[in-house]
C-alpha cells in the first residue's frame, strides 16, 4: 500500500525541508529524477527512495539501482509527494541522503586546481547555480564560508542540478581562514568585486590564472566583506563592454571560473 502524507516515514523525511532537523540528523532531501539519478551514483548516499507509481514506471532503472544497492524503494501517493516536495510541479521521486560535506583539509588533500568560495552568500538559487557552473568549469571544491546559505536548502540543491553530488563541498565559519589555508594550499587567491583594480583579461593575459586559483564571491546585494578582498591576492573585476551596469553573482562567477578553466588547460 501506498505511503500517504501521515505515514511517519513520509512525516519524518518532510521535517528535513527545516535546516534545524537537516543539521540534527546529517540528511536532506533530493527531488526530481536528476537529482536521485547522481545521488544513487555516488555509494551510501541515498538512504531511502519515495516515489509514485507513475515515477517508479517511468525510472525503473533508478529503482532498480536503489534495490541493488539496498536502499528502501517505498511507494508514495500524490499528496504524499507534493508535501515531500518544494516545487510547483513534482516529478514524482524524491530520496533522502546523507550529507556530503567534507573538511577544508580533506577537500585541500585532493589537491585541487580550481576551487570557488561562497562567502556569506545566503541566497540559495545563486549558491546552486555557482555550484552547479564550478562543477562544469572542473572545480575541485566549492566552499560555503561564513554565514553562507545552507548547501542542502532545497533550492540550492535543485538549482545545482546534481552537481551537488559531483564535486567537494566545505561548509566553515571563518572566511578568512579559508584563504589562509587556500593560500597555504599553494593557491592564487582572487576576489571579484565590481570595484577591483585588476582586469580578468589582464590576468588572462599575464598568464595569471594559470596555476591553482580560488575565486572569493560574496553576496549579490552586499559583495565581499572588506577584511576577505584585502586578504586576497588581487581583487578582479570582469570587463564591461557593453551599457550593463554589472553582471548578476552567477553570470560573473561563470565568467571567471571558465578564464581559469581556459587558462589551465
Amino acid at each position: 500500500m501506498a505511503f500517504t502524507p501521515r505515514t511517519p516515514r513520509v512525516v519524518a523525511a518532510r521535517r528535513l525541508q527545516r535546516r534545524r532537523d537537516r543539521d540534527a540528523t546529517g540528511r536532506f532531501l533530493a527531488e526530481g529524477p536528476q537529482a536521485v539519478r547522481e545521488a544513487l551514483a555516488r555509494p551510501g548516499v541515498v538512504t531511502e527512495l519515495f516515489g509514485t507509481t507513475t515515477a517508479l514506471d517511468r525510472y525503473p532503472e533508478l529503482a532498480a539501482t536503489a534495490a541493488r544497492a539496498d536502499v528502501p524503494v517505498s511507494e508514495v501517493t500524490d499528496d504524499a509527494i507534493a508535501a515531500l516536495a518544494e516545487t510547483v510541479a513534482p516529478q514524482g521521486l524524491v530520496a533522502v541522503c546523507r550529507h556530503l560535506d567534507v573538511s577544508l583539509e580533506q577537500a585541500l588533500a585532493g589537491a585541487p586546481r580550481l576551487v570557488a568560495v561562497l562567502a556569506e552568500i545566503r541566497d540559495p538559487g545563486n549558491a546552486g547555480t555557482v555550484l552547479r557552473t564550478a562543477d562544469a568549469a572542473g572545480a575541485g571544491a566549492v566552499i560555503f564560508a561564513g554565514d553562507a546559505v545552507d548547501p542542502y536548502n532545497g533550492k540550492c540543491v535543485r538549482a545545482s542540478a546534481g552537481s551537488l553530488f559531483h564535486v567537494d563541498v566545505v561548509r566553515a565559519t571563518d572566511p578568512i581562514a579559508v584563504v589562509e589555508a587556500l593560500r597555504a594550499a599553494g593557491l592564487s587567491i582572487f576576489a571579484t568585486t565590481g570595484y577591483g583594480d585588476s582586469d580578468l583579461d589582464d590576468l588572462t593575459d599575464y598568464g595569471r590564472l594559470v596555476g591553482p586559483t580560488a575565486w572569493l564571491f560574496g553576496s549579490e546585494a552586499h559583495g565581499l566583506p572588506e577584511e576577505l578582498t584585502a586578504a586576497a591576492d588581487a581583487r578582479v573585476r570582469v570587463p564591461l563592454y557593453g551599457r550593463a551596469e554589472s553582471l548578476n553573482l552567477a553570470a560573473a562567477a561563470a565568467v571567471c571560473l571558465y578564464a581559469s578553466a581556459r587558462a589551465q588547460r
